[in-house]
């Protein structure tokens, strides 16, 4: 595509793309994004010294430094007010592991079957006795004509949950949003609706398909220190006790109860549903608080014509830390999840920094904190925005960036969620790629990375990466072995860097990122949510 020296001012973002009505710089800035930049920023981010990137960890200030180093350097300035940070308050619950879920005369161990906790910022939680009450998939939809706590009487009990939701349990495109998981699906949604129920207590049941992952997830994310946002009651308006148990587990609790567990779940699909299961269960989690602050780290390049409007990329910096009483290598080192995304960051940050003419709007960089804690760092700023959301034009997140190569595709989670796809359409066909609906839909990863909390506030946001079809036979067979490699890593402390990682896939994402970044900080226009979107209704 030939740069064209046009006025720009009156043209639609998608104009902007199709025409190249951009600075004389531009495919100089777009170039500078190279993966051998990329894979030293991934590499320092990842390394032991900064200890897995626990919030409020060791490397949570040494890379909190680097990324200010970095970002005055490329000329951009202080985000929140003359500071970079925006400090957020954590509350810290580190549960004791020496518990045991008691059903009956049966005794469940920690880690082993099951995992217990509480949101509450109490060194004491438990339910005693409570009846356990099977409430389906736990979900009040009115939209869906749907209510699994209609006739359950919750209140005081304990809500024996399914993972997921409906439409990925019956394969019907025409329930909830059939395989695709909505956000009715996820963990965090059925805590807190059985909170609003008035429930004691909280289980959901773990399956690795539609869970998505598997049981060695749950029992590392869910234990050792877990984070939440401070709140004036405490959290003391969530259940008591919130947990997981292995689907061995539920099929033997129900088998006590003297009922079928997979009978069970075939009438909680057909419609809304609950059971008493005339068992009840014990359960005390002792827990260490601890009070404390982390950091998200804000940057923004003001724009030359509204400042005051702003695009706003965004990337969780944090991972799980370390753990010391691992046999071996104890660190999480998170290079995949999410080192990718924030030295990704960095290199979009460098190209912008080379345009000649400044984006009208203003560019601004998001690095937040305790996203492997639930989109805490992500959620504290759409309550507590440093922009404000009326001002906010479009997230784009990124979020464990490709490491297998070149793809003819580009995969978009949330296909057709707003018009950013078309902006992303016009500048993958630059690649010759197209778009693609993102990988394993029934997983719900719209709704499981910080972009999330911006579309709850009505911001479009574009969440994509990688694809699905390899550019080459070569890369084909190098995806295939480095799939292998990486199989079984999210989350454990082989996720560091490799030399042998093909970066290139990463780099062609991030132009694409910075393409349509330029193209909506250059427009007038405002992205929108396409009609059938859940987010719509926000704005």
């Amino acid at each position: 595509m030939k740069l064209k020296k046009i006025a720009c001012a009156s043209l639609s973002a998608t104009t902007l793309l199709l025409t190249g009505c951009i600075d004389k710089s531009y495919d100089e800035a777009y170039q500078s994004i190279t993966a051998e930049e990329l894979a030293e920023h991934i590499k320092f981010i990842s390394s032991d010294e900064l200890e897995g990137r626990l919030p409020t960890g060791k490397g949570e200030k040494i890379l909190l430094d680097y990324l200010t180093k970095e970002f005055k350097a490329l000329g951009f300035k202080p985000g929140n007010g003359d500071s970079f940070l925006q400090p957020v308050s954590l509350v810290e619950i580190t549960a004791d592991p020496n518990m045991t879920l008691k059903v009956g005369d049966k005794e469940y161990t920690y880690k082993q079957d099951m995992v217990m906790g509480t949101s509450r910022v109490s060194e004491l939680a438990a339910i005693e006795n409570s009846e356990l009450v099977f409430v389906g998939y736990g979900i009040v939809a009115p939209e869906y004509n749907w209510n699994d706590y209609e006739n359950a009487n919750i209140k005081g009990k304990t809500a024996v949950i399914l993972v997921n939701d409906p439409g990925y349990a019956t394969g019907d495109a025409n329930l909830f949003t059939g395989e695709a998981m909505t956000y009715y699906g996820r963990w965090n949604y059925k805590y807190e609706e059985a909170s609003r129920q008035g429930a004691a207590g909280a289980i959901i049941i773990h399956e690795t398909a539609p869970a998505s992952y598997g049981w060695n997830v749950v029992e590392n994310s869910w234990s050792g220190p877990q984070y939440g946002l401070e709140t004036p009651n405490n959290n003391m308006d969530r259940v008591a006790v919130e947990g997981w148990v292995k689907k061995a587990i539920a099929q033997d609790i129900f088998s006590t109860a003297g009922f079928d567990l997979e009978k069970l779940k075939e009438k909680a699909k057909a419609g809304s549903f609950s059971q008493p299961l005339g068992v009840s269960a014990s359960v005390t989690v002792n827990s260490k608080i601890k009070r404390s602050t982390s950091n998200n780290f804000i940057a923004t390049l003001p724009g030359s014509k509204k400042p005051e409007e702003h695009l706003i990329y965004t990337a969780h910096w944090d991972h799980i830390g370390k753990d010391e009483t691992k046999k071996g290598d104890q660190i999480y080192n998170g290079a995949h999840d999410n080192a990718t995304g924030i030295g990704g960051m960095l290199e979009m940050a460098e190209a912008y920094s080379k345009l000649s003419n400044r984006p009208e709007r203003s560019v601004t960089f998001l690095a937040v904190t305790a996203e492997e804690q639930g989109l805490l760092g992500s959620r504290f700023y759409s309550n507590n925005p440093i922009v404000p959301l009326d001002k906010t034009v479009a997230n784009i997140n990124m979020d464990s960036l490709n490491i297998l190569g070149k793809t003819k595709d580009i995969s978009v989670t949330g296909k057709g969620q707003s018009n950013l796809d078309d902006l992303l359409a016009h500048a993958a066909a630059k690649q010759n790629r197209t778009l693609s609906q993102g990988k394993n839909p029934s997983a719900g990863y719209y709704y499981r990375s910080d972009h999330f909390n911006f579309a709850k506030k009505g911001i479009p946001a574009l969440y994509a990466g990688g694809g699905h079809e390899a550019l080459d036979e070569e890369t084909a067979k190098y995806r295939k072995k480095m799939a292998l490699i990486q199989r079984g890593c999210y989350h454990q402390p082989c996720d560091h860097y490799r030399e042998s990682w093909d970066l290139s896939g990463a780099v062609q994402d991030l132009q694409l990122f910075f393409d349509v970044g330029n193209a909506v900080a250059n427009s007038s226009e405002w992205p929108k949510w396409s009609e059938r979107s859940e987010f719509s209704r926000q704005k």
